[in-house]
């Protein structure tokens, strides 16, 4: 079986940021881009820059850029800033917030948690990963895969993130439950983007 974790590193150093815990070793050794070319200065016009932080923020969330247009243009809909709305619409996603809880280790495999239908959202099975969870949905492991493996390391704190739990979610590891207390504030959300680039590259 090849190894998966190789592009990820490698997507990590062209992008500029840690994708996966495993990749944090490997980017901190080696954190210039890949290639014989990958440590020399290069001019980025703004159109590269701008796309660059889009394709950060896609590869934070594993959406295709279908999807991030779609987030983009429901953010563009609200009041307030477009930037800081879409970095909450795309944190809403019940992949992203497994992720946060603890439950799931990296993004890829809370996608796989959910796309297998071991999630469940207010009782019922959910299987899109894509799935926008509102303030005081309760997410659980639904009780068939709960004696799984993956599922005893994820009780056991084996994939809690560094630093606190974001202030939005209440998790109850041991229960392989949490609930989305209100909407997340941009700020709160680990996420590393410059999201107002993001906008303007969509604005163009």
């Amino acid at each position: 079986m090849p190894n998966q974790s190789r592009p990820k590193v490698k997507k990590s150093r062209a992008l500029g940021i840690a994708l996966t815990p495993k990749a944090v070793k490997y980017f901190e050794a080696r954190p210039y881009p890949p290639g014989e070319h990958g440590r020399g200065r290069k001019q980025n016009s703004d159109y590269k820059v701008r796309l660059l932080e889009k394709q950060r923020l896609r590869a934070q969330y594993d959406v295709s850029e279908r999807q991030l247009v779609r987030a983009y243009e429901r953010a563009a809909k609200t009041q307030g800033k477009t930037g800081e709305a879409l970095v909450i619409e795309l944190e809403r996603r019940l992949d992203a917030l497994v992720l946060r809880s603890g439950i799931a280790r990296t993004i890829y495999q809370a996608r796989q948690m959910v796309v297998h239908g071991h999630i469940e959202v207010n009782g019922g099975k959910v299987d899109k990963p894509s799935f926008r969870v509102r303030p005081d949905d309760v997410v659980m492991v639904r009780e068939r895969s709960r004696s799984k493996t993956l599922f005893e390391v994820s009780r056991a704190g084996g994939f809690a993130p560094d630093g606190e739990t974001p202030r939005y979610l209440q998790v109850n590891l041991p229960a392989l439950a949490f609930r989305l207390d209100r909407e997340p504030n941009r700020k709160e959300i680990p996420v590393i983007c410059d999201e107002q680039l993001v906008v303007e590259y969509y604005a163009r």
